[in-house]
């Protein structure tokens, strides 16, 4: 969980302000951070203390420039409640019985199913969640999670390919859960980046736009994918958004 280093600060303004640049992202990326009870908080005093939110809106709060705390008292979508380990999960919802009433699945096996598969922290683990924009991150965050459009979004992706070497990238989901689950969680618990098309729930409660999408990675892999991104940056990029290649085929036509 969050701890305090004594290494030199990372310069999270300079970091967050060139991803925003290559990747022509809208917001910029949110620091998420997951202390654990008993661990120094005095990092976060002063940080605004959520009433009655979802996880998906402090983190919209946070990419429009909040610094925010959200208590397991006060998150106000049980799901998320439950995958962050502050309550069980409701038995209406562990049933599948609530998906089939908001319309999500058709029969209750199949909504439980999804909550089967649902990665979760462990009860108890985390004491609160805190979020705020990367620029302002006062620390390495637990969690960097960006929402934006997808072909945004897909830069970040192709720059974790470069820093893993190659490796092939795992887009976990259910469509259920994407920013609770899909971009914190499963980064956080396999320490690897996730990407997701979004949900039911955080497209229902926030601004996420039709077609911007979400993805989520551990802090400790910022510095990294950055430098990828900056390769990226020299030639595949400006390419890419170039279009070219579709250019000639326009052209092609006209002949």
């Amino acid at each position: 969980m969050s701890v305090i280093t004594s290494r030199p600060p990372m310069d999270y303004a300079s970091l967050s302000n060139r991803i925003v640049e290559l990747t022509d992202l809208d917001f910029e990326p949110v620091a998420v951070y997951l202390p654990a009870p008993g661990a120094s908080h005095r990092v976060f005093d002063g940080w605004k203390r959520l009433e009655r939110h979802r996880y998906c809106q402090a983190l919209m709060r946070a990419r429009k420039g909040d610094s925010v705390v959200l208590s397991g008292e006060e998150i106000a979508c049980p799901a998320a409640a439950s995958a962050f380990g502050f309550h069980a999960l409701p038995e209406n919802l562990a049933s599948g019985k609530g998906l089939v009433g908001f319309g999500i699945v058709q029969a209750p096996p199949t909504g439980k199913a999804m909550f089967d598969g649902m990665t979760r922290l462990e009860p108890g683990s985390v004491d609160f969640i805190a979020a705020c924009p990367l620029s302002v991150a006062p620390s390495p965050p637990d969690v960097v999670v960006v929402e934006g459009a997808t072909e945004s979004l897909m830069w970040l992706l192709l720059a974790e390919v470069n820093r893993s070497g190659g490796k092939r990238q795992l887009g976990s989901t259910a469509v259920l859960q994407a920013t609770c689950v899909d971009a914190t969680v499963i980064p956080m618990r396999e320490q690897r980046m996730n990407f997701s098309l979004g949900c039911y729930g955080c497209r229902e409660a926030t601004d996420l736009d039709t077609a911007e999408a979400v993805l989520g990675f551990p802090g400790v892999l910022l510095g990294e994918l950055a430098a990828s991104l900056e390769g990226l940056a020299d030639k595949a990029i400006p390419r890419s958004r170039a279009k070219r290649a579709f250019q000639l085929l326009d052209k092609s036509k006209e002949c």
